[in-house]
């Protein structure tokens, strides 16, 4: 009898799709404990914004057709991306 061998995915969708139909009791021998981090979660900051400079992001995000929160999370992620 061939034995299965955990697959390396990296997907969280393609991890559930396997776990759907599989054991983990399966896999034993190929477990073991991680204390690290395997998926990283968003972190919350709080931005302080005097209230006409919040109103300004209001209109430019309006006029983008998204929240003011994602338009400063594109601000944010492009400048991150431009070190």
């Amino acid at each position: 009898m061939t034995r299965n061998k955990l697959p390396q995915i990296d997907s969280i969708q393609a991890l559930a799709q396997f776990w759907d139909t599989h054991d983990v009791t399966d896999f034993d021998d190929e477990l073991e404990e991680v204390d690290d981090t395997v998926f990283d979660r968003e972190k919350v900051v709080t931005v302080h914004l005097k209230a006409e400079d919040a109103e300004v992001v209001n209109r430019l995000a309006k006029a983008k057709g998204v929240d003011d929160a994602e338009l400063i999370r594109e601000w944010v992620a492009e400048k991150v991306h431009s070190l």
